[in-house]
């Protein structure tokens, strides 16, 4: 019986009428033990229906166990496994331990959670409970908060309870329902309930000292009932869950030892079944008969052969109210019992548990422990095991390297702060270079997202050095990142003394790493002005990436843009999209998904750049990606400028540009690139080349910042300032010489068209064949300049060509600036023809999914590569279709998406 809480449980049936109308919603109930939370979860429950209602518990001595907690939610539905897409199955088989394999990666088992809840709502609404989820394993919990911030248009409703900790229990994206104590008249109910008859002092005592907690309520009021010799006194400062726990020992201290013995043996270990509770019991010289009187005051219940306490206090109350020796003897004889048993884990987590000093037997069981979790991808849980096997290593070596496998773990995990701690921690106990290394490596990825990529750099590279001869692979890996770094805040020392290293490395040339470092060793050459010596090993690495894992693609890819070869590093940009999507690799989605917006930025493709910002966004908010999220959202600045929208533009500027800006990111002057070419397409030439002369000054200008300087002389020749207007062009024209392509020459030719009077010289930028936005630039530059000479029909020809083009790009000031010119010879303003382009019309996630479904994926599939469900796919593709004036998916085939 619930006693008030009215408005939490409107709240709930709320929550439950949208989602038996297909509209998915998630909670968590927040409040301290005894709160009531665990009372709502079971009104959910009862308040259900028809709805298929899946339950989990979390206990605290399981915490460590990989994927526990989602196995409790989904065993009864193994069987539709199959149903899912292959990888995601064959993730959640690894994670459950049902098949070997490939550790899955953690973003795929959530994905695959996501696929498969979606799956058994298809047939009826669901409703998930998990109580107690703050002791829920790290991969439950990461893998629940995917699905659940992911279902959108789904039956299915989330409903979780966590206690209030010193460490609040963290779900961002989701709604919280914080509870507090009941008012003092409803407190009163509830005791006169409990404890009829109660009343004076005592029964004033007792509502003072519940604080309208329900549990205290009623153990407190309990603790006086007839027969009960546990008086009320006032206990100051104690918190109500002290108090209540005060209760339990009170009703502990009535029971004899040999039934605190049976009890103890099941508050050790919660997934143990009442066979072995009592086998384990036995060791320590207790019955079966001993189990019955705490039966019999109410402190556990016995169904389905399980051992359950009536509230995870009374739990905590006895394992916590052994003495030490107790607590190990009782985990000794688990251990005993488990041994020969499959499984292995539980019985190292109770050896260690009883081991009073190093162990390097027990060590050992740990490390095996913390490889089978590996393989299951149970990241968290593979930290815990190594973490405690370092504690009991018998020397300092085997501690080091156990603490940096635990570090590298708690990085993969996503908690940065436990993984720099035990990297540190690893570097003070190691001997052994490579060890050593690999803990300055974790320390230096963490600084990467914590504080700014320079502070990464600064460790990486003295941990490369550590292992040159070594191990020159882990070194490459290593270097690769400090050079990526060094691009990312224009640190081009950075980028020398890592190309510098990697000259030194034993790798065979003609192999896959021995063409990435070609590549990679040229970027020196590059930003030393050299970008003649780059162009051939950078297109033999974007030209076959072959075997190489991620970093290497991202190398290729940025290379290529910084010699002009756009084409190339979209192809090999979009091939690692597919890949990574592919194989659910989603924590490397956001940095493909950076440079492919920067490429799309870079052509124009405004729409194209928003979908991919705001995926890897929402991508790099699920993974608490600072940097990264810093980044992108620098980019988000270049996207609404690009599009025209100045008040976002400049609101999202000032709101994200200093975050950057204190990382030291290359992408603020991005950023701030976007918004001077706002100014430069909204004719504000003056404040445009006093931004642009910024930015063609700051440190990245000999990455995609040379491209700024056509921007800076069309700014400055408007402006009537010739000699500002021949400041940078010697570099953009050495660099188009250098590098050739389409891109480059055509905009070196550009700039020489502005500053001269020559109408040949504007057609040779044309011809040159850049991309559909620098393009449409060149035909706008070059309408202005007929226009001024009185050549109307040529002028109208190529500024009603630009403003075509723009409309296409979704270029809306550029559009602007080109329909003023039009009207000024003569031409009838026109209302905006957003109509011909579609993806005008549509959302960024409407836009991914409507063009991944015209190249005929199905829901699931597109599902899968997006990490949606597939009725959310349908749901999106539902209001895209009136958007774009089709009735049936076949129709997309003819649509320009």
């Amino acid at each position: 019986m619930i006693v008030g809480r009215d408005a939490e449980r409107a709240t709930i049936d709320g929550l439950l009428a949208e989602a038996m109308r297909g509209t998915s919603r998630a909670l968590l109930v927040t409040g301290e033990a005894g709160i009531g939370k665990s009372a709502l979860l079971d009104h959910a429950a009862a308040a259900a229906g028809d709805a298929l209602v899946l339950r989990a518990l979390g206990i605290e001595s399981e915490a460590e166990l990989a994927f526990g907690g989602l196995h409790q939610l989904l065993v009864g539905h193994l069987d539709r496994l199959d149903a899912l897409p292959g990888p995601q199955a064959a993730a959640l088989r690894a994670a459950f331990g049902l098949a070997d394999g490939a550790a899955p990666d953690r973003f795929l088992i959530g994905a695959g959670t996501l696929t498969l809840l979606a799956e058994l709502a298809d047939e009826r609404p669901l409703l998930c409970l998990v109580d107690d989820v703050q002791w829920l394993d790290h991969g439950s919990v990461d893998a629940l908060l995917f699905a659940a911030r992911r279902f959108q248009a789904d039956p299915i409703a989330v409903l979780m309870a966590a206690r209030d900790t010193a460490v609040p229990f963290a779900a961002p994206g989701i709604d919280t329902l914080a509870l507090s104590g009941l008012p003092v008249a409803e407190s009163a109910a509830l005791l006169d309930a409990r404890v009829p008859g109660l009343s004076g002092p005592v029964r004033e005592r007792v509502l003072h000292e519940a604080r309208g907690n329900p549990l205290a309520v009623l153990e407190l009021g309990g603790a006086q009932a007839p027969g009960r010799h546990e008086p009320v006194e006032q206990v100051g400062p104690l918190p109500v869950a002290g108090r209540v726990q005060r209760a339990f020992r009170a009703q502990l201290a009535e029971l004899s030892p040999a039934t605190r013995t049976v009890l103890l043996a099941a508050a050790a270990d919660g997934r143990a079944g009442l066979d072995t509770v009592l086998r384990v019991a036995a060791r320590r010289g207790a019955t079966p008969a001993d189990l019955a009187p705490a039966e019999r005051a109410g402190l556990v219940t016995v169904t389905g052969g399980a051992v359950a306490f009536r509230h995870p206090l009374v739990r905590a109350a006895v394992y916590q109210g052994a003495a030490h020796h107790e607590q190990v003897a009782v985990h000794r004889a688990f251990a005993d019992d488990l041994a020969g048993t499959a499984d292995a884990d539980r019985r190292a987590w109770h050896e260690s548990a009883a081991a009073i000093e190093p162990d390097e037997r027990v060590a050992e069981g740990l490390e095996r422990a913390a490889e089978r979790a590996r393989h299951r991808g149970g990241v968290m849980a593979v930290c815990a095991a190594y973490d405690r096997a370092a504690r009991l290593s018998t020397d300092d070596d085997r501690r080091a390297r156990r603490l940096t496998l635990a570090a590298q773990a708690a990085w993969d995990g996503g908690r940065a702060d436990r993984a720099a701690r035990l990297a540190a921690e690893a570097e003070s106990y190691g001997r052994d270079p490579r060890v050593v290394a690999a803990a300055m490596f974790v320390r230096a990825q963490v600084e990467y997202d914590r504080t700014a990529p320079r502070a990464d750099a600064d460790l990486a590279l003295p941990a490369a050095e550590l292992v040159l001869t070594a191990d020159p692979e882990r070194a490459a890996e290593m270097l690769t990142e400090v050079l990526l770094v060094g691009r990312h805040v224009a640190a081009h020392d950075l980028v020398r003394r890592a190309a510098d290293r990697l000259r030194s490395l034993a790798v065979p040339p003609d192999s896959d790493l021995g063409v990435s470092i070609g590549a990679q060793v040229a970027w020196s050459a590059l930003f030393d002005g050299r970008a003649d010596a780059a162009v051939g090993p950078v297109g033999a690495l974007a030209a076959g990436v072959g075997s190489l894992g991620f970093p290497h693609r991202i190398v290729a890819a940025v290379g290529a843009l910084l010699v002009g070869d756009d084409a190339g590093a979209t192809r090999v940009l979009e091939e690692t999209l597919d890949h990574a999507r592919a194989t659910g690799a989603a924590g490397w989605s956001p940095y493909v998904l950076e440079f492919l917006a920067i490429a799309r930025l870079l052509a124009g493709a405004v729409h194209d750049a928003d979908a991919h910002v705001t995926e890897a966004i929402a991508l790099a908010t699920e993974a608490g990606w600072h940097t990264e999220l810093a980044a992108l959202r620098a980019l988000a600045v270049w996207v609404a400028a690009a599009a025209g929208d100045e008040d976002r533009a400049t609101s999202l500027a000032r709101a994200v540009l200093p975050d950057a800006d204190a990382r030291g990111l290359l992408n603020a002057d991005l950023a701030r690139w976007g918004l001077a070419r706002l100014d430069l397409a909204g004719g504000r030439f003056d404040r445009a080349l006093r931004a642009l002369d910024a930015v063609c000054t700051a440190p990245g200008r000999r990455d995609v910042l040379v491209r700024a300087v056509p921007d800076h002389v069309e700014a400055a020749v408007r402006a009537g300032d010739q000699e500002a207007a021949r400041r940078h062009l010697p570099e953009v024209e050495r660099w188009a010489e250098q590098v050739g392509g389409p891109v480059a020459p055509g905009l070196a030719l550009r700039c020489r068209a502005l500053l001269g009077d020559d109408d040949g010289v504007y057609r040779a930028a044309l011809d040159a064949g850049a991309g559909p936005f620098d393009q449409a630039r060149t035909r706008l530059v070059h309408g202005e300049w007929l226009r001024r000479r009185r050549r109307r029909s040529d002028a109208h020809t190529e500024l009603s060509a630009a403003a075509a083009a723009f409309d296409r790009l979704g270029a809306r000031r550029w559009e602007q600036r080109a329909r003023s010119e039009l009207a000024t010879i003569g031409e009838r303003p026109v209302a905006h023809p957003a109509a011909e382009d579609p993806r005008h019309r549509l959302t960024p996630q409407e836009l991914q999914v409507v063009r991944l479904a015209a190249t005929g994926r199905s829901n699931k599939e597109i599902a899968a590569q997006l990490f949606l469900s597939p009725r959310t796919v349908g749901h999106h593709l539902h209001r895209a279709f009136p958007k774009l004036g089709i009735a049936r998916r076949a129709e997309l085939s003819r649509l320009a998406l």
